[in-house]
């Protein structure tokens, strides 16, 4: 049997989020930079305290729920999306304030984690301050405004579903293809939950992040394309700098001369 460890499940995510690495070309690095995060009733008790506990994960006081996601989503960019940060919020407006950012980071294509506190999972206490649902069901609050906005949407039910829901979140997060918005929405009571957790779930893990190789036919095509044009232009977009292929770009416009410009994602190139 493997070994466990006795904790809530805010501790839990907290601790997994700290071990969290990333690499790419042989660099390697800790893909969370810390956690963004204005508390209320809805996550101060579980992702409050577990963040005080965890000297390892940088908590950073926010002013406002939805600046702190365009934060997140501005880390991400700056770091080639090889890094995010965490944004935690309770339920009702500060949940909905984060819609706008979710959805500007999927758009975009930029890696941010959102940690919204959502209805009690037991539902004996509610509505509680602020908490806004549905009055044709128990199963729906504010956060599942984040579906359409998520590349990854999930809301954990018990405990122990954080340890297949945490693993798939990272799985799009440090993808290049699928990254965006990913939000887990976790009930108030719980996160106060113990369980046990294997331990090899807390232990550090490197993401692997591949550096697809173009297909050589199309390269052909696309070089014969641009011999034959008469005034080719270079149009560099985002991918450019998330590649960190600045240096190429450069060095193919010197050597052919062919004039470049910048999409808005490509400023900087």
């Amino acid at each position: 049997m493997p070994k466990t460890v006795r904790m809530t499940m805010a501790q839990a995510l907290i601790r997994f989020l700290a071990a969290q690495r990333v690499a790419r070309d042989g660099v390697e690095r800790r893909f969370f930079g810390g956690v963004f995060g204005i508390f209320g009733h809805g996550n101060v008790a579980g992702i409050g305290q577990a963040l005080q506990e965890c000297p390892d994960l940088p908590y950073f006081q926010a002013r406002n729920e939805q600046n702190q996601v365009h934060a997140a989503a501005a880390y991400a960019k700056t770091v080639r999306r090889l890094g995010t940060l965490a944004c935690t919020s309770s339920i009702g407006p500060g949940a909905t304030n984060m819609i706008t950012g979710a959805a500007a980071a999927t758009i975009n294509r930029l890696p941010v984690l959102l940690l919204p506190g959502d209805l009690f999972a037991r539902r004996n206490v509610a509505p509680v301050l602020q908490q806004l649902e549905s009055e044709g069901g128990q199963d729906v609050s504010v956060n599942d405004c984040f579906r359409p906005v998520s590349r990854y949407w999930d809301r954990i039910h018990r405990p122990e579903q954080i340890l297949t829901a945490l693993p798939e979140a990272m799985r799009v997060l440090t993808s290049p293809s699928q990254c965006g918005a990913v939000t887990l929405c976790l009930p108030q009571d719980v996160q106060a939950q113990a369980m046990d957790v294997p331990e090899g779930f807390l232990a550090p893990r490197t993401w692997q992040v591949a550096r697809p190789r173009a297909d050589r036919e199309a390269l052909a095509r696309a070089a014969a394309r641009i011999r034959a044009s008469r005034r080719p232009m270079i149009v560099c977009g985002g991918g450019v700098l998330f590649s960190e292929a600045e240096a190429a770009l450069d060095a193919l416009c010197r050597a052919t001369g062919i004039p470049v410009g910048e999409t808005q994602a490509g400023k900087g190139a």
